[in-house]
């Protein structure tokens, strides 16, 4: 771990802006996955400092989205723990004192200049103007510095970059070095005294004794800053160690462009919408930089966390394949026992009418006796509202869709539907079986048709649908008299 702990304490540290989103979920994943796998914490942290953006909606829903996923932290809010409060806009006292501190030690100083300063002086000397900050302000005299605040101006407050290569092993890209001096001295405090993720989220990570950063790729520029900011904690008595860093492989969407909030399908609640299951979600967001073995692509949450090292992760760019994500998720969703399935396709069937808000004990067994069937062909949840509506339609309401019965349904099916309700009437048992070998006598052998041509009508007759559970075993739950007539208004229709 570190020179002075030998528990992991990871963090998750999300600011609460808008909708959470996958990939931002996928970083809670992998820190959740490290701290479980090594035996260690998991710090939640809410870093809502930006009173514009941040909302306590976006805030409500960060927890809705973990507790839903059962991404459980060992300290944050609602948790408590020994470091908190674990809202940044609770720790105001804790950064104006540690940035008071700094100053006074030297590590920090009163920058004045302006920005049109900065790149008035790049141009004087011959340099790109968009360079950024100077040091400029780095060895201002006391007097210098009067004369400023004499002017009316109040400086922001910057860290003293050390004048040195600074370096890092990280735990997915290995050696990192950034040159001296190319990194200018960074503002941590704004000139109306508010801080800046420059340094509350370093302070915030020494404080709660952080071993491990995991984050997104995009802050890996932002290292040299907190490398600097905890050699300086470190000499102030604030932080006793260094955390290690391991810099996450981003997740693109269309175009090898970066998954945005704005993406449709990055939108981490449309999954629960659609119906993707908790196992298939986080088993294809772990895929997005890591794999539990070459040649394997399903797994539970058990097995992610047993087998999840950060050596392991990626350092190239993942993308998000919604097809491949409903695919594993439909691998989860057949592997459920029966009586899981049943329990989780339920709320679907309800919110799309298919099913009332307090199903019967009948209509219970009867999703139970086809669930197995159901399984077998849905990609989520809630694909089973329209392959099982024709199960419990009320059978004076029950109309085939539009489409299935233009196609199916004309004047070529009458001699069709008009067989298969002669063989089915003489039916002793109304059993699979027999419905099977009595429409296969009368269709394929009686009128000489293939199955496709057979069997079509009488689908869409029974189910509304051209795609259904199987036909013979859905009959056999319709029962005799509901199948029967539902075929008799096929062919007076």
């Amino acid at each position: 771990m570190t020179e002075t702990t030998s528990v992991v304490r990871a963090r998750f540290c999300p600011s609460p802006t808008g909708t959470p989103h996958v990939g931002l979920i996928r970083t809670a994943l992998f820190n959740w996955a490290f701290a479980r796998h090594n035996g260690g914490k998991l710090v939640f942290r809410i870093e809502d400092t930006d009173a514009a953006r941040d909302s306590q909606e976006s805030y409500e829903q960060l927890l809705d989205a973990l507790r839903w996923l059962g991404l459980d932290w060992d300290e944050g809010p609602e948790a408590g723990g020994d470091y908190g409060p674990y809202r940044q806009s609770e720790r105001r006292e804790i950064y104006a004192d540690i940035a008071a501190r700094l100053l006074a030690a030297g590590e920090l100083y009163e920058a004045f200049s302006t920005n049109e300063e900065v790149e008035a002086r790049h141009k004087a000397a011959g340099r790109d103007p968009k360079l950024g900050y100077d040091n400029f302000d780095r060895d201002l005299t006391e007097e210098q510095r009067a004369a400023y605040r004499a002017e009316g101006r109040v400086p922001v407050l910057r860290l003293r970059m050390p004048d040195a290569d600074l370096g890092w092993t990280d735990l997915v890209r290995g050696d990192i070095t950034f040159p001296a001096g190319s990194v200018p001295d960074p503002v941590l405090v704004r000139a109306n005294g508010d801080p800046l993720y420059t340094l509350t989220n370093p302070v915030d990570d020494a404080l709660m004794r952080i071993t491990h950063v995991l984050r997104g790729e995009d802050l890996l520029p932002s290292t040299p800053r907190q490398l600097a900011l905890y050699a300086a904690l470190r000499r102030i008595g604030v932080a006793e160690f260094t955390p290690e860093f391991g810099h996450l492989p981003s997740v693109l969407g269309e175009g090898n462009k970066k998954l945005s909030k704005r993406d449709p399908q990055s939108n981490l609640f449309l999954y629960r919408e659609r119906g993707f299951l908790r196992a298939g979600l986080l088993n294809y967001l772990a895929l997005l930089g890591w794999s539990i073995a070459d040649d394997r692509d399903i797994f539970s949450v058990d097995e992610l966390v047993a087998a999840f090292e950060i050596g392991k992760v990626s350092s190239n760019p993942a993308r998000f394949d919604l097809k491949k994500a409903e695919a594993i998720n439909a691998t989860h969703v057949r592997a459920l026992p029966v009586g899981e399935f049943v329990t989780s396709v339920v709320p679907y069937l309800v919110a799309d009418g298919v099913l009332p808000g307090e199903p019967g004990d009948e209509q219970l067994a009867r999703l139970t006796a086809i669930a197995p069937l159901v399984q077998e062909r849905i990609t989520v949840l809630s694909d089973a509202s329209s392959m099982l509506r024709f199960l419990f339609a009320d059978d004076a309401e029950f109309e085939p869709e539009e489409d299935a019965a233009a196609k199916n349904l004309g004047e070529a099916a009458k001699p069709v539907l008009d067989a298969a309700i002669t063989a089915l009437e003489a039916l002793p048992a109304w059993e699979t079986g027999g419905i099977e070998q009595a429409l296969k006598d009368a269709l394929v052998d009686g009128l000489g048709l293939k199955p496709r041509k057979a069997f079509a009508p009488v689908r869409v007759a029974i189910t509304g649908r051209t795609v259904s559970p199987p036909l013979y075993e859905s009959m056999e739950l319709l029962g005799r008299d509901v199948s029967l007539g539902r075929l008799r208004r096929a062919l007076d229709g």
